[in-house]
């Protein structure tokens, strides 16, 4: 039978009646627009992020966004992002008319590298989005120290890592703010787009509750030019149907992950790096990423070989954020990243979803030793 990348049926199936019974309660209601089921939400997000604030918005690069402009980041400011990461890390502050500076990444967590930070800030840095890239996060202390000692702000990008720990602190309770995504495909995924910022200081979560809704308070009076940033009510309860189940999920892809560590050490092969949980750090696999050092060659026959045979996988990101053809222009993007470049040939992402079985992982096993003997 085929392994897909993710199978989200699965997952719905073993909550079929709870999300049933939450969205008809929605439909009778007939209300769709914060509300409620929107505090209820942000109330308990908050609690299990550690945080005294979660505000609830309409997808990850919404929060992102959101989280700029309550930052006061604009025209002619610089951004410190990660050389590869998702393109919503680097777009919202080009949407802003601020420039995202490119700093290249630690190919042991695929992180923005803190050695490399200190070069790239100049007097018109506002902020360092660090991305706690497929569920790990970044080196928080090293990126805050720095941050203190510039009187800069941190936006964690947290879009991949709800849950993820960091020296016994939770991402999205580290930094300035925390930017999360629900997409469909995030361990804590909505039925649609849907996104969250965290936040520990008073003033800038009451400033948060307003710029969603376009910089209004009260109604129709409106201190700032926020957007429409509201996340929905339905999908606040879908999330929050699906919270108490998140710690379950996160366990069974680190379990998926601790098989895969122990089916390819059973064959060492120096062709294939797994991804690393390093000290101090708590993992929760949004994606499984296995680099093949050799280079883009090996890596796409082995895409090539897991596609025909029926196993799910994709490439998490082809080009660094400094190659994409809109950012050629940006001062820095002919630079070198070479971690970044080597993350963006070398890298696939493989199943890794907590309700897959052993055996269908000793499959996708099989096949990646099967793909390199023909290499």
């Amino acid at each position: 039978m085929p392994i897909p990348l993710l199978d989200l049926k699965q997952q719905y199936a073993s909550i079929r009646e709870e999300v049933l019974r939450v969205t008809a309660e929605v439909y009778e209601s007939q209300l769709f627009i914060l509300g409620k089921r929107v505090d209820d939400f942000e109330r308990d997000f908050a609690a299990y992020c550690r945080t005294k604030h979660a505000v609830g918005v309409s997808s990850g690069t919404d929060a992102l966004l959101e989280a700029l402009m309550v930052l006061d980041v604009g025209v002619d400011d610089e951004v410190i992002v990660p050389a590869y990461s998702f393109f919503a890390t680097a777009g919202v502050v080009a949407r802003l008319g601020a420039r995202p500076v490119f700093v290249d990444i630690d190919l042991g967590d695929y992180n923005i590298d803190p050695a490399r930070i200190e070069a790239k800030i100049t007097p018109r840095t506002k902020a360092i989005m660090p991305v706690h890239l497929y569920g790990q996060c970044a080196p928080m202390d090293e990126i805050l120290a720095i941050a203190e000692q510039h009187g800069i702000a941190v936006v964690e990008d947290a879009a991949q890592a709800v849950g993820a720990d960091y020296r016994g602190r939770r991402a999205g309770s580290i930094g300035t703010l925390g930017c999360f995504s629900f997409f469909p495909s995030k361990n804590l995924g909505a039925f649609g787009d849907a996104g969250a910022i965290t936040a520990n200081d008073d003033a800038l979560a009451e400033k948060l509750i307003d710029f969603r809704v376009h910089g209004m308070r009260p109604k129709y009076f409106h201190h700032y030019v926020g957007g429409n940033f509201r996340i929905d009510a339905l999908q606040a309860a879908i999330l929050h149907i699906k919270l108490p189940h998140l710690e379950a999920w996160h366990e069974g892809r680190r379990r998926n992950a601790e098989i895969y560590r122990r089916l390819f050490a059973e064959s060492a092969d120096e062709r294939i790096v797994l991804p690393e949980e390093l000290p101090g750090r708590r993992h929760i696999y949004n994606q499984y990423i296995v680099r093949f050092p050799e280079g883009r060659e090996t890596r796409d026959r082995v895409l090539a070989h897991l596609k025909s045979a029926g196993i799910g996988c994709e490439v998490y990101y082809p080009l660094t954020l400094p190659q994409q053809e809109c950012f050629r222009n940006v001062p820095g993007a002919a630079d070198r990243y070479p971690n970044s470049e080597a993350a963006a040939e070398q890298t696939l992402a493989i199943p890794i979803y907590p309700e897959l079985t052993e055996e269908q992982i000793g499959e996708v096993v099989t096949e990646i030793r099967r793909a390199l003997r023909s290499t």
